[in-house]
């Protein structure tokens, strides 16, 4: 039996303060490279959205570029790009996250432009109307007028789901967002864009004396407002399979994904986890469970994938999500043969176990990812952010590694057992493309 893998750990530093203000912050010092990554996360995301307002959260995203207290549209891309640096920002299902890259001597840069927005942006008809424009065309272009589009993050949650904040379209309808106004806008940052409501994240090259005193002089003096309290956004596990299939017109292709509840990723960590090692049992490499039955051997579908979290951020997401597998058909493909054959590898790994050297491959492939993930700083900066705003533990970044080697056998068994047909929700999706 050869001997299992040790994983390294990665020991990068981590120190946390609060302002008076209520902004949290994170800082990771590493002067191995001139290059500097600053996050800012606010704790809202699609899941926050009111009904009727559907886009909202990424609607507002858009918002947050189009000038600040001092400065005018388009500065922000200026200033960041004139120093060399890259900027971006994303909205999430619990978060939305503003970030830039930028050299050492760009972070006092980033700090100013992150604080004046944080201030408030500048929330005008002109800006509202022309970013409403901009997201309908992301629509379009991502969604209505793309192969796939929405599938599965936006076509599976209304099966699996029954509440509005977590069944909604989060792209959002094109109603909802040419009838928002300025004082939805405002409305909609006062309440969640709070400094209370907030983490700054700084990774890379700095020192921590220095960067505490810049983060001081531009954030510190951020008008103070209270975070809202966060809903429980939990409903009931489903009861019985929910299927639903729909057409996608430019489709090539038929295709399925299927998705079952899983534990509390944060409340219960230590059973969540199993899942994500799950997932890639079943579905990472031509070797896994699913790939070799379902895409070599049975040749049911030409693509395989599996993962945790309708938009694959498996631990930067709340309670509800999902374990979800998707998978690509040859024409002609059966979806219910494809879900069949995958309720018979979960009943033979629950029976049976798992192979020699399986978990060994799979958890060492998991943590090679995770620590190619942290090499460069957004990719500290980022998460830790995050994993400050929704657990208070920023370090766990180092620890993922560890924790993912240490999950055992009994449980990966433990966890296959529960993803019963009862428990499913499945879309399909039938070609509407002329093959």
């Amino acid at each position: 039996m050869a001997p299992k893998i040790k994983i390294p750990a990665t020991k990068y530093p981590v120190e946390r303060f609060t302002l008076g203000n209520g902004l949290r912050v994170v800082l990771s010092p590493d002067r191995s490279a001139p290059v500097v990554g600053v996050a800012v996360v606010y704790d809202v995301g699609i899941r926050s959205e009111p009904e009727g307002r559907t886009g909202f959260a990424h609607l507002f995203e858009h918002l947050m570029f189009q000038g600040s207290e001092n400065l005018e549209k388009l500065a922000h891309f200026r200033h960041v790009q004139g120093a060399g640096g890259s900027f971006n920002g994303s909205t999430h299902l619990d978060y939305t996250d503003y970030f830039e890259v930028l050299p050492t001597g760009g972070l006092e840069r980033a700090l100013f432009l992150e604080a004046d927005r944080m201030r408030g942006p500048r929330l005008t008809e002109e800006n509202l109307r022309n970013q409403v424009d901009v997201v309908k065309e992301e629509i379009r272009v991502n969604v209505l007028n793309r192969p796939y589009g929405g599938f599965p993050w936006l076509k599976l949650p209304p099966v699996m789901f029954s509440t509005f904040a977590n069944a909604h379209d989060g792209y959002g309808s094109f109603e909802d967002l040419e009838s928002a106004t300025v004082e939805d806008a405002q409305g909609f940052f006062d309440r969640y864009y709070a400094c209370g409501n907030a983490v700054l994240s700084v990774a890379g090259d700095f020192d921590v004396a220095e960067a505490t005193t810049m983060i001081e002089r531009h954030f510190g003096d951020v008008p103070a407002r209270p975070a809202p309290q966060l809903p429980d956004f939990d409903e009931p596990d489903i009861n019985g399979e929910r299927r639903e299939s729909y057409t996608d017109r430019i489709a090539p292709l038929p295709a399925v994904a299927a998705g079952w509840r899983v534990p509390d990723p944060i409340g219960t960590f230590e059973d969540y986890l199993p899942y994500v090692v799950l997932a890639e049992v079943l579905t990472d490499g031509d070797a896994s469970r699913l790939v070799e039955r379902l895409v070599q051997r049975d040749r049911t579908a030409t693509t395989l994938g599996g993962y945790l979290g309708f938009m694959g951020d498996e631990y930067l997401v709340r309670n509800p999500t999902a374990l979800l597998l998707q998978a690509h058909l040859p024409p002609g493909g059966d979806a219910g043969k494809v879900l069949r054959t995958i309720d018979e590898e979960l009943d033979r790994l629950a029976a049976d176990g798992l192979k020699p050297g399986e978990l060994d491959r799979t958890q060492a492939r998991m943590a090679t990812r995770a620590l190619h993930g942290t090499d460069d700083v957004l990719g500290r900066a980022q998460p830790m952010a995050v994993l400050e705003l929704q657990r208070g533990r920023p370090g766990l970044l180092n620890d993922l590694p560890k924790l993912i080697s240490e999950v055992r056998e009994e449980q990966i068994v433990a966890a296959a057992g529960t993803l019963r047909p009862e428990r499913r929700a499945s879309v399909e999706v039938f070609p509407g493309a002329s093959s």
